[in-house]
C-alpha cells in the first residue's frame, strides 16, 4: 500500500480543511499516480475535492462515521477499509492527517511532494526525514512554480533487516 502527500517545509499538509498553497504539477502528478487505483480518504479531505465528490476513475473508499457517500464505498473502520481494497493491485492512502496516521503502519511507500514554503498548517504528516523507519529512495530535480520551489520524492519503509519494503 502506498500514500501520496504534499507537504510544506515543516511537513504541514493543510489548514482549515484545505491546502493553503498548491502547485498545479503536484495535482497532475497525484492524478497520474492514482488513476485506476483504489484510494482511501477521510471525509474531511473528500470535502475539499472538487464539488466534494469522490475522484473519477478510482475506487474511492471514504473512512467516516457519518453518512454514506454517493459514488464511494463507506468504511467505518481501518479494518473495513483494508478489507474493501484487499483485491486491488494499486492502493493509495490520500489523506487527511488522521487517515495517514491510521494507515501508516500498512504503508510501504510514500510519494511526497515537498513544497518549499511554510504557511500556517493545523494538520501534519509524519516527518519521514527524521524517522528511522523510512528512507528517501528517490529525489527528483528541483522545480519552481510562480517563485515557489518544490520537488517530488519517494520514501520507502525500511524493513527490520535493514532492506527496503516492497
Amino acid at each position: 500500500m502506498d500514500a501520496v502527500v504534499a507537504v510544506y517545509s515543516d511537513w504541514g499538509i493543510g489548514a482549515n480543511g484545505t491546502q493553503p498553497v498548491a502547485v498545479p504539477e503536484d495535482r497532475r502528478k497525484f492524478a497520474e499516480l492514482t488513476k485506476g487505483a483504489a484510494v482511501i480518504v477521510g471525509r474531511k479531505t473528500l470535502a475539499d475535492f472538487p464539488g466534494g465528490l469522490p475522484l473519477k476513475d478510482r475506487f474511492n473508499v471514504v473512512l467516516t462515521s457519518g453518512d454514506a457517500v454517493k459514488g464511494a464505498l463507506t468504511a467505518r473502520s481501518a479494518a473495513e477499509a483494508l478489507e474493501a481494497v484487499k483485491n486491488h493491485e494499486k492502493v493509495f492512502v490520500i489523506g487527511g492527517e488522521r487517515v495517514y496516521k491510521l494507515f501508516l503502519p500498512h504503508i510501504d511507500r510514500v510519494f511526497v511532494t515537498k513544497i518549499d514554503v511554510c504557511p500556517h498548517s493545523d494538520v501534519f504528516f509524519e516527518n519521514l526525514d527524521e524517522s528511522p523507519d523510512w528512507r528517501c529512495a528517490h529525489s527528483g530535480e528541483a522545480r519552481e512554480h510562480e517563485g515557489i520551489k518544490y520537488g517530488f520524492f519517494v520514501y520507502e519503509r525500511i524493513r527490520p533487516d535493514g532492506g527496503q519494503a516492497l
